[in-house]
């Protein structure tokens, strides 16, 4: 079951702003995609209910990225659905656990270089990055690291999901709504990672003693 059982009323009210949001980001160039919604014990916006989500709701939906915003508007005219990205297209997104995502986020902040950063309920973060840049390999080694590039796709805040609903981390207009290079991001979580790997025998041997 999911944890968000929603009121007609209150259904009606995220629609609107999730249309707001889609349309907000379609208008900058972002490729939106309308994505399934919870409804009871299952996901609603296809043509037969779906028992995990966020998923696109149109079957041909790469085909319609990049659709004007006037068309994205009147997708979300009666349904709260979902707000999806496609990946791939001008962004890729790195996907990464909480406890990595927060590492890389210092190491930016020390250079003075916010990005926008998803997080989901169960502590995963997004970093939305440039396009075109396969992980490193330390990167695509690491069993909880996800690229999402081509033929892909990431839920946007403020989508619902299973225990709550996606949001920022770091809003885009904190950065003024730049993508930063994937290489930047990288650099950044393979830093946080060496801290983690550093950190982690001297805690092991306090706990010994």
């Amino acid at each position: 079951m999911l944890d968000m059982e929603w009121s007609d009323s209150w259904r009606g009210a995220f629609r609107v702003e999730l249309r707001a949001q889609a349309i907000g980001l379609a208008w900058r160039g972002w490729p939106v995609l309308p994505g399934t919604y919870p409804a009871g014990s299952h996901w609603a916006g296809r043509e037969l209910p779906e028992h995990t989500g966020p998923h696109p709701v149109h079957d041909d939906w790469q085909a319609r990225v990049g659709t004007e915003p006037e068309q994205v508007a009147s997708w979300w005219s009666g349904r709260p659905y979902s707000v999806l990205l496609a990946t791939g297209v001008t962004f890729d997104a790195i996907e990464v656990p909480g406890d990595l995502g927060r590492g890389a986020a210092r190491e930016l902040r020390t250079v003075g270089l916010p990005v926008p950063i998803i997080a989901t309920p169960d502590d995963r973060w997004t970093f939305l990055v440039t396009t075109g840049r396969p992980l490193a390999r330390t990167l695509a080694d690491h069993p909880d690291v996800v690229l999402h590039a081509d033929g892909d796709y990431v839920p946007l805040p403020p989508t619902p999901v299973r225990h709550g609903v996606v949001h920022w981390r770091v809003n885009p207009e904190v950065c003024g709504w730049q993508i930063p290079a994937s290489s930047t991001v990288q650099d950044a979580l393979l830093d946080a990672l060496a801290r983690e790997t550093v950190a982690r025998p001297v805690a092991d041997l306090v706990t010994a003693d």
